[in-house]
């Protein structure tokens, strides 16, 4: 597989990790913050891990010869990822709004940046699905697109998921053990 897909996959294996690698600053005084953040993150936990896995088995067909089943792999992961970003995006909504200044603010801007990213993934499905696997010179045409597009997506998002977990949020949902888990940077 093109490296370069691999590098912008990497990119948003990013956006997944940061809702899990929590922090931020402020002081958390309140028990309705801890309650809202541990509702969230252990929610949160299984559709993180499943994306991750996915983004992960892109990674893992990197210098395939056969282009179908590089084809399939994509397929399957981008689709994998579309249904977690959008699964991700209803926890947040249905976590509720978040117990701080401009929490509804917040809460909708993170909802709407998961939503995109899961339907910049699911026209990334049709995509690699389209994709001429029979001539290896337009496959791999087809993958440098696609790379060009998940570049596109490279940050989407980063900034209502930051805002979601900085000050008294973040310091809230690093308290959580379920925020905590699978932290580490993708390969």
């Amino acid at each position: 597989m093109n490296k370069k897909l691999v590098t912008a996959l990497s990119g948003g294996a990013a956006l997944v990790l940061a809702l899990t690698g929590c922090g931020g600053g402020g002081e958390d005084n309140g028990k309705k913050r801890d309650t809202w953040a541990k509702n969230l993150c252990d929610q949160l936990q299984p559709q993180v891990k499943k994306t991750k896995d996915a983004f992960a088995s892109t990674v893992a067909v990197q210098g395939e010869e056969d282009s179908k089943k590089v084809q399939r792999t994509d397929s399957t992961a981008f689709e994998t990822i579309s249904a977690g970003y959008k699964s991700l995006a209803s926890t947040v909504q249905n976590a509720g709004v978040p117990p701080v200044e401009d929490g509804k603010t917040i809460q909708d801007n993170a909802v709407k940046a998961l939503n995109e990213l899961s339907t910049a993934f699911a026209d990334l499905k049709k995509q690699v699905d389209n994709l001429n696997t029979s001539d290896k010179a337009k496959f791999s045409d087809g993958l440098r697109d696609l790379a060009k597009r998940l570049d596109g997506l490279k940050g989407k998002g980063d900034d209502a998921i930051n805002k979601l977990q900085s000050g008294e949020l973040g310091k809230a949902m690093m308290k959580q053990e379920s925020c905590k888990k699978g932290v580490e940077s993708p390969k």
